[in-house]
């Protein structure tokens, strides 16, 4: 029997999302945080700031998720977002082969740029429209092993494993040192605290 979460064993995960335009990040995020799925929506500008809560054993984790603007002009802000951040999901299209590319590129770059210790979980995305896959699944999965990178087939239009990269992220982002933090802050923090977010239109 699991034991109930208090203000001792909460954490916070901030987990920013990288990828080309139009690979989802947004649809997956806002399927996560509000079980939500638009078909189409405006371009993120910039970043949009949302967070979420889940349990996990014994502890609370607070999510405070960076969705970040995929167009290439606003490349230059992104290490502002995975800057301090203890998880990245780096995003493709499984129909487009150029994402997917793209994708590379920011893994490394976080390789380069970011914390040693970030975790990193490859998500190909749009898995609903498998019949017009152009990136094969061994192809990623092959290069987020020899990458050590979680990897997950994902669809936010069908729900597909959106929970599931997230709860794999939480169970491996650090958290004595985070719960730390949480402790001296949560006295703070409102007791129902609500999502933000900024620069979505």
């Amino acid at each position: 029997m699991n034991t109930i979460p208090t203000r001792q064993n909460m954490y916070k995960c901030k987990v920013v999302l990288l990828g080309e335009q139009s690979v989802g990040k947004s649809s997956l995020v806002l399927r996560f945080v509000k079980r939500t799925f638009m078909e189409h929506h405006a371009p993120t500008i910039g970043a949009a700031f949302l967070t979420k809560h889940i349990s996990l054993d014994n502890y609370r984790i607070k999510f405070e998720i960076w969705d970040t603007a995929g167009q290439e002009r606003f490349h230059s802000l992104a290490p502002m977002y995975y800057r301090g951040a203890q998880a990245a999901i780096v995003v493709y299209d499984i129909t487009k082969p150029d994402s997917f590319s793209r994708a590379i590129a920011w893994v490394k770059e976080l390789y380069l740029q970011a914390s040693s210790e970030i975790v990193i979980l490859l998500a190909g995305n749009k898995v609903d429209l498998a019949d017009g896959r152009m990136v094969p699944f061994k192809d990623a999965s092959a290069f987020a092993k020899d990458r050590n990178l979680l990897f997950m087939e994902t669809s936010a239009k069908t729900e597909k494993n959106v929970e599931e990269m997230f709860y794999e992220i939480a169970k491996r982002c650090p958290r004595q040192i985070e719960s730390q933090k949480v402790n001296i802050q949560d006295k703070n923090e409102p007791r129902n605290e609500k999502e933000k977010c900024c620069n979505t239109s």
